[in-house]
């Protein structure tokens, strides 16, 4: 269902549940929701092609584009995307707006599903990295600035106190996408730099640290405040949804490591001073052992992959359970 400006009716909210009012009257729309909508058409298409279900391909296809044409034309904001659109067609995530004047998701996911302008794209992660990541108390919050005195009502995310939870917080789900958007842009350094920012256990290495963050080191804190008066403090911890995202970048999309099934796929997008790091991984009763030298100083890039010491050209590798163990070699450059 789409609205007058060809996206998403955001309905009762989108990923962020807590702006239940954008679209209370049916006819908000959502701009994240449209790259994800988008996204995941074109992660079906495939499927569809296998079921040779041809109509909705076709359908498919051309939801994707009138989506992309549609987010370039009403969500581009000058130097990044907007969030949503209220029922009256007032933008959210705009610099009309006093309060969530950006917000990280439509940026980062303008880059993950692929389909956002290159260039643009890259001016939305340069306004996140300006506003939106504080290297200092080493977070990247969700928006800026919380929801507070403003009359716009998006629902209720403005009832919680601003700085805190997805008012402007830290909300690591969405910290994670940042991340992995960074990396997609093949920019390593920043990559693995804000996965280490955000990485709990950097939050307590000293006892001062420790009293400010206040929740466990060892697991992902759902949130941590911006707030002024809780700056840096954890939120609610053990949540599943950001620890598998940010074990997800870290394993696909910086270590460059990723099985489909039964094939795997290295594309490392690491820092330029990383030299070289080794993986072990078991596949059924078999051991890959695989080794990545970067002896060019790259972040990205794959110049030679040897499999058990021969030259390997194919862009995925076979799993094979023979129970032997076989050696991956990849040289970056």
């Amino acid at each position: 269902n789409f609205g007058d400006k060809g996206l998403p009716l955001m309905g009762g909210g989108d990923w962020n549940d807590g702006m239940n009012k954008v679209g209370y009257q049916g006819k908000g729309q959502s701009v994240w929701l449209g790259w994800f909508l988008a996204t995941v058409l074109k992660e079906f298409i495939p499927v569809c092609e296998i079921m040779e279900d041809n109509t909705r391909v076709a359908k498919y296809r051309q939801v994707v584009d009138q989506l992309k044409a549609a987010l370039e034309e009403y969500a581009w904001d000058g130097q990044w995307y907007k969030r949503a659109f209220f029922d009256q067609g007032t933008p959210l995530g705009s610099k009309e707006n006093s309060e969530c004047t950006i917000d990280s998701i439509a940026q980062s996911w303008s880059v993950i599903s692929g389909l956002g302008d290159k260039e643009r794209s890259k001016t939305a992660l340069e306004s996140v990295e300006k506003y939106l990541i504080n290297e200092e108390e080493g977070i990247i919050a969700l928006l800026t600035p919380p929801f507070s005195d403003s009359e716009l009502d998006p629902g209720y995310i403005k009832s919680y106190v601003p700085g805190v939870r997805e008012n402007g917080g830290q909300y690591t789900h969405a910290a994670t996408w940042v991340i992995k958007a960074f990396a997609i842009l093949g920019e390593g350094d920043k990559a693995y730099s804000l996965f280490s920012l955000i990485n709990p256990i950097n939050h307590s290495r000293t006892q001062i640290e420790s009293a400010k963050y206040k929740v466990e080191p060892y697991v992902i804190a759902a949130d941590v405040y911006t707030n002024s008066q809780h700056l840096g403090r954890g939120g609610w911890t053990w949540y599943t949804g950001s620890s598998g995202w940010m074990y997800i970048v870290g394993l696909e999309d910086i270590l460059g490591f990723k099985v489909e099934k039964d094939k795997l796929i290295m594309d490392p997008c690491i820092p330029k001073a990383w030299e070289e790091y080794s993986i072990r991984y078991s596949y059924k009763n078999t051991k890959y052992l695989i080794k990545v030298i970067n002896p060019h100083g790259v972040n990205k890039g794959v110049r030679k992959i040897y499999y058990d010491g021969k030259p390997f050209f194919d862009k995925y590798i076979c799993l094979v359970d023979d129970g032997k163990e076989h050696e991956i070699y990849v040289e970056m450059g």
